[in-house]
């Protein structure tokens, strides 16, 4: 049968003490619908209708991009009346599978095999096994093992109460059978609302076989209506990822300190120590080491590299056998190619620096070009911006930059060069040469120390100082 996916994302979420709406709640990054709608995504369906109410506009421009079919609710009359919504665009060969925008973690392999149990003359539901099930519908199954009822908590008999088998729902149903189970739903019940939930009956009625597919664990099915059970979904996402980690070859320090806010790859033998924070699409190569406390973002680092504690790095590229950090930030359009070493509080941003290459301290690399075996000295600055532009810096192979120094862009230090610690350069150095810039060197005799002065003589100083500047 083809697929039809419909979520529910109506709810306005008044539990969550925010201005956002519920679904746009972000987990790892990424608003919960966002997870719900890739994951049906990855299963090719037909069409993906989202239902939306409470915050619609918000909703719909956040994910303005997503190739979904907006169907509004304008009263949340329950579930029910939500699927209402969605099921006339639906064909009656389809199947239908019902998803809630705010049930984030539900794995595609699980959602595949509901919709195996679920056919023309079958329905499924998915269900959990919870060690305290207070609270939740429970799953009534006949002597067949076909479940035979959802029976709330509030309406269940001790020998009901006894089953630790809950309703998630999710489900899968046949189109032509749901939208006639639909019009059949009543809403004499004390919120005056229709539950989807009421179909199951109306199946057992029809004679369809219900069959309820068990998740393999809690956290596939966890719900979120407040920020407390917001958090509980975020640590059992990066549980799942840090263990999708490791099963890759990576080894974390501490699995629940790494935080993996999107796609990493890892090659064998990685370490990861605590409080990384993953973000994006990330490509680390074999034997990479990562310090403690690194924040990484859309970067692909090269097989036998060190990132050392503390380091920065968003959208750039690094080599094999570089060596970086401790808190150094490299920023969006870094090149670094293999072997480069770039040290303590120095960053780079938008620059290309070729094999062999160092900054190992205290310096500030900008919209440059730095050739092989160049070693940039403590202290040096590309002055790169002249207030309105952005101007290049060249420095080209066996370069040497002495500590101190001023590069004033644009500017070229050619192949094999000796800068001058405490130089400014603002003209080509030529290759092979030493280049130096300093102002004569003065010592003054009759310097005193400055002596702290009364609140009252400081004032006259100053306005005798301004005074005299202005003349």
């Amino acid at each position: 049968m083809n697929l039809s996916v419909v979520i529910l994302a109506a709810g306005q979420g008044k539990r969550m003490k925010s201005d956002l709406p519920k679904v746009l709640q972000p987990l790892a990054g990424t608003p919960l619908l966002k997870h719900v709608i890739d994951t049906a995504r990855a299963l090719q369906p037909q069409d993906i209708y989202v239902v939306f109410g409470h915050g619609g506009e918000q909703v719909q421009t956040a994910l303005a991009l997503e190739p979904v079919k907006w169907v509004l609710q304008a009263q949340q009359l329950g579930t029910g009346h939500a699927v209402m919504q969605a099921v006339p665009a639906i064909p009656d060969a389809h199947l239908v599978l019902i998803l809630y925008g705010d049930v984030p973690l539900t794995r595609t392999a699980t959602l595949q095999q509901l919709i195996a149990a679920a056919g023309p003359q079958a329905m499924s539901v998915l269900s959990v096994t919870l060690r305290d099930p207070s609270g939740y519908g429970r799953i009534v199954r006949d002597a067949a093992g076909h479940a035979s009822a959802i029976v709330e908590h509030k309406d269940a008999t001790p020998a009901q109460l006894s089953i630790c088998e809950v309703n998630t729902g999710l489900m899968a149903v046949p189109a032509r059978q749901l939208r006639g189970w639909l019009q059949g739903l009543r809403n004499d019940n004390a919120q005056r609302e229709y539950y989807l939930t009421d179909i199951l009956a109306l199946a057992v009625r029809d004679k369809l076989s219900v069959n309820a597919v068990i998740a393999a664990s809690e956290v596939e099915v966890m719900g979120v209506n407040d920020k407390v059970q917001l958090a509980e979904v975020e640590a059992g996402l990066r549980q799942r990822r840090a263990r999708d980690l490791m099963l890759a070859g990576a080894t974390l320090a501490d699995p629940a300190r790494v935080d993996i806010r999107g796609e990493v790859e890892v090659g064998p033998d990685v370490f990861i120590d605590v409080n990384v924070v993953l973000i994006g699409k990330i490509k680390i190569g074999a034997r990479v080491k990562i310090g403690p406390n690194c924040f990484i973002t859309n970067a692909q680092i090269g097989d036998d590299t060190e990132l050392r504690a503390n380091c920065h790095i968003v959208d750039a590229t690094i080599g094999r056998r570089c060596d970086i950090g401790p808190f150094a930030r490299l920023r969006p359009g870094t090149l670094l190619h293999d072997a480069v070493h770039i040290g303590n509080f120095v960053e780079i941003k938008n620059s290309e620096i070729d094999e062999g290459s160092k900054a190992n301290h205290l310096s500030y690399v900008g919209d440059a070009r730095i050739g092989k075996r160049v070693n940039v000295g403590a202290g040096t600055i590309t002055c790169n911006y002249d207030g309105v532009n952005k101007w290049p810096t060249l420095i080209e192979d066996g370069a040497f930059i002495g500590s101190g120094t001023m590069l004033v862009a644009p500017v070229r230090i050619g192949s094999g060069a000796t800068i001058g610690a405490g130089s400014t350069i603002t003209k080509t150095a030529p290759a092979g040469t030493l280049t130096l810039e300093r102002a004569k060197q003065v010592s003054i005799n009759e310097w005193q120390s400055p002596k702290k002065f009364g609140a009252e003589e400081k004032k006259t100083r100053i306005d005798a100082a301004l005074k005299k500047s202005e003349n």
